[in-house]
């Protein structure tokens, strides 16, 4: 079942592209934060996605909002993703056990073997206020995430 509005959420600790590891509930004491769960890196709608995001990185900042990207992909892979980018937020490394985060969230496609397109914003008490989830063909639109951030 997906993580719902209101319910608290999953906590978890992945190695970061950064090198080292996120600890969500950590993140989300010292702000709000917002999970982007995405299908896969180096793919072009998630990363069409990504930096629409790293584009518009002060809409998030402006609301005090951390942004945490959440893929299978492994972290090296996402370090190197990041690099080409320019990303300015992490990019947190669902890849083993495979999926079991996005899975938590009830967002894992297991006949795939990755994450829906799926967004939680995190209140600093672990509360999910909003999410959005998507198939991986669909993208999610920057002014869901201006709408979700205006409820803060």
């Amino acid at each position: 079942m997906t993580v719902q509005t209101g319910d608290q959420a999953p906590d978890f600790t992945l190695p970061i592209a950064g090198g080292g590891t996120l600890t969500l509930s950590d993140a989300w004491r010292d702000s709000p934060v917002v999970l982007v769960f995405f299908p896969l890196a180096f793919s072009g709608r998630c990363q069409a996605e990504l930096c629409e995001i790293r584009d518009n990185l002060a809409l998030f900042e402006a609301a005090s909002v951390r942004v945490i990207g959440v893929s299978v992909d492994s972290h090296f892979s996402l370090r190197a993703w990041a690099a080409e980018q320019g990303y300015g937020f992490d990019l947190a490394s669902d890849f083993w056990p495979h999926g079991e985060v996005a899975g938590a969230y009830g967002v894992f496609l297991h006949e795939k073997g990755f994450a829906d397109r799926a967004s939680f914003l995190i209140d600093q008490h672990g509360v999910v206020r909003w999410s959005v989830v998507t198939d991986p063909g669909t993208s999610r639109a920057l002014d869901a995430y201006r709408d979700a951030l205006a409820t803060l």
